[in-house]
């Protein structure tokens, strides 16, 4: 473990900035061992929490380089390296399984999971259901016979940084870790993270009133990303792949989309930046529908419509309120 030197305390306004991530995003494999708080993120959705929160106090760094797809992460010798000499590990539990196994086996005294701070919903099946195939029934029986707690915790949703409300309770929970894990600026966390909680309470808002009256409530999405917002927002969201981004769907479940574009008035396929829009774009080729980006923020690449969680977010916004015929 690291052993911090005090520091003498300075203005964190800037911390709180809308600015892109530089300390966490631009050097995945920065060493530890500073003479700051050393945070060890996940990927980005953790990382922008630890860089707002810990201010000028932190020194951020992410397993997961820029551009890279979070759930194929696989964790090196040199992150396992730098995870040791860590004050705290902050990730997200059931998201990347490489860093679950990682950090589990570490001896970094602060470990935050961002999982145990909210309540987690399983927004999987529903997806899966559609496609109704003997090979997935049988799998289902098989697992049950195995036991089930293993499947149910891979099945709850982890994607709460795409509800406001739940990443600000996140938010919360980070900041009272990193009081705990660092008390000689304890003030300066309690600071922060009320002001990131504002900002987040005011996304919530925007996201409330930009789409309280629209056309429709269904959208598409290439992997089901969107539950937590959805259902925040009373919208539906209906997925070509389930929770695994990479998962293929079945041609059932392809027609089943195309059928329900024209029952529910669905204008757009919308896709992500991080992987394959091979599919939803056949897809919005087939039934005639428009493609756009809607972006899962589990990274910032300069494919982003913005530089950091929140103008990537009012970017969604504006993206959901055309598809959906906001008026």
């Amino acid at each position: 473990m690291n052993v911090r030197r005090h520091l003498i305390p300075t203005a964190l306004a800037s911390a709180l900035g809308l600015g892109a991530l530089t300390a966490c995003s631009s050097d995945s494999a920065a060493s530890g061992n500073t003479e700051k708080f050393d945070v060890v993120a996940s990927f980005y959705p953790m990382a922008f929490l630890a860089e707002q929160i810990g201010g000028d106090h932190a020194n951020v760094t992410s397993l997961t380089e820029p551009g890279q797809e979070p759930h194929d992460l696989e964790v090196s010798t040199k992150q396992r390296a730098q995870l040791e000499e860590a004050d705290a590990a902050l990730y997200l539990k059931g998201l990347q399984p490489a860093v679950d196994e990682a950090i589990g086996q570490t001896g970094v005294k602060t470990k935050i999971d961002a999982a145990g701070l909210t309540t987690l919903e399983d927004h999987g099946n529903t997806e899966h259901s559609h496609e109704g195939e003997e090979g997935h029934a049988e799998e289902e029986g098989h697992a049950e016979e195995e036991g089930h707690s293993e499947e149910e915790e891979h099945a709850r949703d982890p994607h709460v940084w795409l509800d406001p409300v739940k990443y600000a309770e996140v938010a919360a929970g980070v900041g009272k870790a990193f009081e705990k894990a660092d008390p000689d600026h304890a003030a300066d966390y309690k600071k922060n993270t009320a002001a990131l909680v504002k900002k987040l309470n005011d996304l919530n808002a925007d996201f409330e009133n930009g789409l309280k009256d629209t056309k429709t409530k269904v959208f598409f999405t290439n992997h089901a990303a969107f539950g937590y917002l959805a259902e925040r927002y009373g919208l539906t969201q209906e997925a070509i792949a389930g929770l695994d981004p990479e998962s293929e769907p079945s041609a059932a479940r392809i027609r089943e989309l195309q059928q329900e574009a024209k029952a529910d008035g669905v204008t757009t396929v919308f896709y992500e930046t991080l992987v394959s829009d091979k599919t939803a774009k056949t897809l919005a080729r087939d039934a005639k529908l428009k493609t756009d980006v809607l972006d899962p923020l589990e990274g910032i690449t300069d494919k982003s419509r913005g530089d950091d969680y929140f103008q990537v977010m009012e970017a969604n916004l504006e993206a959901l309120r055309t598809a959906l015929g906001a008026k």
